[in-house]
């Protein structure tokens, strides 16, 4: 695989947006669903002078045709007198959006992980035809709202081969990490990827943490061979499942059922049922060796999620205030 790093200046100094980002699967249907695919992400803490945390960006392009990964890295300022653990986040440039200076001051007044944000080389919030090719081991095929059958995804194991061999030693190049606390969260397709990595590579990680995972993707698919085989065979990890309260009891809000879009969506992820992340957790607890903890958000649906997911996170992995409420 042909992969090159491209540097970039610190993102307070010069905001480096990419209007498009390069050799992505097609619209899949599942990536239309997203409410605002083209919301950007304005400003966010890696834009703003350093205070309790410094940023640095670069991006990682690999390939053929060439497609790029934008990943900035948060080190606290103050001079870390051990080896730091850090946290991978998935979707990076929406996982930004939920940070603060105040929330950076607390992490690093406590445990001071380095942040690594793994987005892709534009400014939009959610990247949906990337992120499906890169979060999904499986390939999915279903009909899309016009009944034109549409395959897409399979392509996270090339995804966590440019994580283990390109994103992580730069991010080790550049910040002082304990390799025996490394963390990874995702949402959604992110939380998908976050299960195939601990099923495929589970010594790639030591924490887990999936939040609102699509297991329906590929009709069930991910509650499948790859599940089972890991369970048969397991490597000791700490796993966080969560979940929305509005998610387990499939509670999805008003729909438009006219829109075919619409339809051809809610019959896809009937592949499992809403409470397939608790069942799956209670699976995996009877796992040796894995340490599980299963959490639901009373009222929330699935985009909201996302930043309650990130800040259950922090506050479970580093110690600081819980504010996944606010």
């Amino acid at each position: 695989m042909f992969s090159r790093l491209i540097p970039v200046f610190s993102p307070w100094l010069r905001n480096a947006g990419v209007a498009a980002v390069l050799g992505v699967v097609a619209m899949a249907p599942a990536a239309a669903q997203q409410r605002n695919p083209l919301q950007k992400v304005g400003e966010t803490v890696l834009d703003q002078p350093p205070q309790s945390y410094r940023f640095e960006r670069f991006v990682i392009e690999s390939g053929e045709p060439a497609r790029r990964w934008r990943v900035n890295v948060g080190v606290p300022v103050r001079k870390a007198d051990a080896p730091a653990p850090v946290l991978y986040m998935l979707d990076g440039n929406a996982a930004a959006m939920v940070f603060d200076q105040t929330m950076l001051s607390d992490l690093a007044a406590h445990a001071a992980p380095v942040l690594v944000f793994i987005g892709y080389d534009n400014d939009l919030r959610i990247d949906s035809p990337a992120r499906t090719l890169d979060y999904t081991a499986w390939v999915d095929t279903a009909d899309d709202e016009n009944g034109t059958s549409q395959s897409s995804g399979g392509g996270a194991k090339a995804f966590l081969d440019v994580i283990q061999q390109r994103i992580k030693p730069e991010v080790e190049r550049r910040a002082r990490v304990d390799t025996q606390q490394q963390s990874l969260w995702g949402h959604s397709l992110g939380g998908l990827f976050v299960l195939s990595t601990l099923y495929t590579q589970p010594t790639a990680f030591q924490q887990y943490v999936s939040a609102s995972p699509s297991l329906w993707w590929s009709q069930g698919a991910p509650q499948g061979a790859m599940e089972q085989d890991f369970i048969a065979h397991p490597t000791p990890a700490k796993v966080w499942l969560m979940l929305g309260g509005d998610e387990r009891s499939g509670n999805r809000g008003v729909r438009d059922m006219n829109n075919p879009r619409v339809v051809a969506h809610l019959r896809r992820i009937a592949g499992a049922t809403p409470d397939a992340a608790h069942g799956l957790s209670g699976r995996l607890a009877e796992v040796p060796g894995l340490q599980v903890t299963y959490r639901e958000f009373p009222g929330l649906g699935h985009g909201p999620m996302l930043p309650a997911s990130l800040k259950a996170t922090l506050a479970a992995l580093y110690g600081v205030a819980d504010k996944s409420a606010d």
